[in-house]
């Protein structure tokens, strides 16, 4: 055995590759003894030295993207960047979220304010062949950038090629790289609803490739993973303020807005019963007569009408009394997000509770000056449009799933409901007493729904104005949107399920 030093300088390689482990540093429930930092406890390591490692390793990248929330990956990105020198080329293979969640804003913006060439490779498909890595299950994406000099300007805008499956080999896949780098000018993610520039080997179309603005405002890069770019240029549009429908001439402009400019966000779960938060509640069974009803969890079965019954209630601690009431007055809604959206089998977008509850794990309350704003809230979410704006916001890293954080619900985009008229909010209510006793199928089958269908038109004909060009527009874009494989995730539609105008 011999012992052998190497040094490895700083900005002193032409080409860092990686596919760094994705796995947190934390302490997870169910963890053997000893283990109190999970990146440093292999080979026996000590309480000791597994604290002292994690503490350089805050030190040493805490100045580039990483973060604990994202896991080791974002810190073996940092230290790339460390040692890539300008001019040179890093290739990272990462979990989707890198490029769309939040606890990846760090690195976005690394990338951002020092890279420039970026391209972002990601895969439409679902199960593992959604993935780059074979020992994971989970949507991967390939980040592949050039470190730029203080001289150039920082990429404004970035690359995304969308492959409809995983290349089956390596000759497959040296032909598609061929083919992405023969790619002349592609088409803009502002463009309208026209698609991507296809990506095709021989005869064969494999993918689409957009031109895409970064965006560093904490809400992520999203024109990825896309089976249909029409769907995300729509999706871009809308949350840009216009209405823009494939195959329809006119453009509408539609009031939007981030949902933190309209209301404000509710606390995160751990706020409310966490004794490290000094959390003045503790979880129980649900009551009639409950003074802290909460929503909490999710019950797909029990959540497919806009209202819905409390599943939880709070009970305040012992000697925090005061607290609970002060975090009851401010938390308190009777509107509640879908923090983790199962579209194969969720219904709602947002669910609202007969009086004010608590927003819990599943459930993130939002709360607004005028309670007007509440039905049309939850009208608007639930419909075709509302869902849109979910999915584009989200974090699409699993099947058929859309995650949002309580943090970036402050940048979702949703309609500006203080530009709606007193005759329009109360459209809205009347809209949502009508529906919180229909039935809602999974959002998967949106284009299928009779109810979700009757609910785009009350929303878009009777409470914003449009006509029926426009209704059977977002109809259409409904079916593309159930197409796309981070809706579906590969379940199977039912057999009587068709599309309904």
């Amino acid at each position: 055995a011999a012992e052998i030093n190497a040094e490895f300088p700083d900005e002193s390689y032409d080409l860092v590759i990686m596919n760094p482990p994705y796995r947190s540093n934390s302490k997870h429930e169910g963890a053997p003894e000893g283990v109190t930092h999970a990146a440093f406890a292999a080979f026996g390591a000590s309480v000791k030295d597994q604290a002292d490692m994690s503490n350089r390793l805050d030190k040493f990248a805490a100045s580039a993207a990483y973060h604990g929330h994202a896991g080791i990956g974002s810190a073996f990105a940092s230290i790339a960047h460390r040692k890539l020198g300008v001019g040179g080329v890093l290739a990272l293979v990462l979990p989707f979220t890198a490029i769309n969640g939040s606890s990846w804003e760090k690195f976005r913006e690394m990338t951002a304010n020092h890279y420039a060439e970026i391209t972002v490779v990601s895969i439409a498909a679902n199960g593992k062949s959604m993935c780059f890595s074979s020992d994971t299950g989970i949507a991967e994406c390939l980040v592949i950038a050039r470190k730029r000099d203080n001289g150039t300007p920082a990429a404004t805008r970035a690359r995304f090629i969308s492959l409809w499956n995983r290349p089956p080999t390596r000759l497959a896949a040296s032909e598609i790289a061929r083919a992405i780098k023969a790619n002349g000018p592609i088409r803009r993610l502002e463009d309208g609803p026209y698609g991507g520039s296809p990506i095709s080997v021989g005869t064969s179309a494999v993918g689409e490739a957009l031109d895409a603005p970064l965006n560093l405002q904490g809400g992520g890069w999203g024109a990825a993973r896309l089976m249909d770019a029409a769907v995300a240029q729509t999706a871009y549009a809308l949350a840009n303020g216009e209405l823009r429908l494939p195959a329809a001439p006119t453009a509408h402009r539609l009031p939007m807005i981030p949902l933190g400019e309209a209301g404000r966000r509710g606390l995160d779960s751990q706020m409310f019963i966490s004794a490290a938060h000094i959390g003045p509640f503790i979880k129980a069974g649900p009551s009639p007569t409950s003074t802290y009803p909460a929503l909490w969890n999710h019950d797909a079965e029990n959540e497919t009408r806009i209202v819905c019954q409390p599943d939880a209630q709070m009970l305040a601690r012992q000697g925090m009394e005061r607290r609970a009431d002060e975090i009851w007055a401010s938390a308190a809604s009777r509107v509640h997000f879908n923090r983790d959206f199962r579209f194969t089998s969720q219904a709602l977008g947002v669910a609202a509770t007969e009086a004010p509850s608590i927003g819990g794990r599943a459930w993130p309350s939002v709360h607004f000056n005028d309670r007007r704003f509440e039905p049309a809230l939850a009208a608007w979410s639930n419909s075709a449009l509302g869902l849109l704006c979910y999915w584009w916001h989200s974090s699409r890293q699993q099947d058929g799933r859309g995650i949002i954080t309580v943090h970036s619900l402050e940048t979702l985009p949703t309609l500006d409901f203080r530009a709606l008229t007193d005759e329009q909010l109360t459209t809205a209510e009347s809209i949502f007493n009508e529906f919180r006793d229909k039935e809602l199928q999974p959002a998967y089958l949106a284009d299928a729904d009779p109810n979700r269908a009757l609910l785009d038109r009350r929303v878009l004909c009777d409470m914003l104005g449009f006509d029926d060009d426009v209704y059977l527009g977002v109809r259409r874009l409904a079916a593309k949107w159930c197409a796309e494989p981070s809706v579906h995730g590969g379940k199977p539609r039912p057999p009587d399920a068709r599309f309904v105008a």
